[in-house]
């Protein structure tokens, strides 16, 4: 039998109950790497993706798409969301080039075959994507945006700024689940929830609606790890008081999760 510092040397997270709030079918990775440092992942998904109730325009995109200098991917969503539709009607045109903000949206790219691929390597927001020497110089230039409902304007907004054309593509709607937190209540109330890991802003304020008065009290209490200052932001103005901002994407999140849990 294995001596317990061996163990815990082994499992850096054992026995510790992390919350996971990525959408449903989004969750599979970050959940199966905290298996594997020993801790049980509590799936909770804070935000529902849904289709688009008119295709249409996803449709006259597809059509239209060899007009473009530059399609821009949002995020996971947008580039799956989005790709069914295009690549169903036609092949990625060789002009067209492809930037989006973070590696996620650079796998899921990949998986559809568009590897040339315009994306910040560090920080994954619209600020890293904007800095980055391809799409500086942007006079003249006719940019497609696929997106979620919504969502952040900055990155369009800026590239007007710049002498570009741009566009916008909805592919997909973002939205609240009606999902019953009993579960994670229940944890709290056993005093063995540890944890909870959120990736977006939008996210956070839904899971601060969906545990309800007596959920916000225990969520202001537990350690938050968050990969963006913008979601510390957030969670600081809810009110949480023990928000960890980590490095980018799941490897940030686990290493943060790894790093506080090594603590004495």
């Amino acid at each position: 039998m294995e001596h317990p510092a061996a163990e815990v040397a082994v499992a850096p997270l054992a026995g510790r109950h992390v919350v996971v709030t990525r959408p449903a079918g989004q969750a599979t990775h970050l959940a199966e790497a905290l298996v594997e440092l020993g801790a049980h992942p509590v799936l909770f998904p804070v935000l529902a993706i849904a289709p688009v109730d008119d295709p249409t325009p996803l449709l006259d995109a597809a059509i239209r798409l060899d007009q473009y200098d530059w399609a821009v991917f949002v995020s996971p969503n947008a580039v799956d969301k989005a790709l069914a539709v295009v690549l169903a009607h036609r092949a990625w045109p060789a002009g067209v080039r492809v930037a989006t903000v973070g590696h996620s949206s650079e796998q899921a790219l990949a998986r559809h075959g568009i590897r040339d691929v315009v994306a910040p390597q560090e920080r994954f927001d619209s600020e890293a994507l904007l800095a980055l020497p391809p799409l500086r110089d942007m006079a003249g230039k006719r940019v497609i945006i696929f997106r979620g409902d919504g969502g952040r304007e900055l990155f369009g907004e800026t590239m007007q700024a710049r002498g570009a054309q741009v566009d916008y593509v909805t592919c997909y709607r973002r939205g609240k689940p009606d999902l019953d937190p009993t579960p994670l209540i229940k944890l709290w109330s056993e005093g063995r929830l540890d944890a909870l890991t959120v990736t977006s802003s939008e996210g956070l304020r839904n899971l601060y609606e969906m545990v309800g008065k007596l959920g916000q009290s225990w969520l202001k209490k537990t350690p938050t790890f968050v990969p963006h200052a913008r979601i510390a932001e957030q969670a600081r103005a809810l009110g949480l008081t023990r928000v960890i901002l980590t490095g980018p994407a799941d490897a940030g999140l686990l290493a943060g999760l790894v790093e506080h849990f090594a603590k004495p």
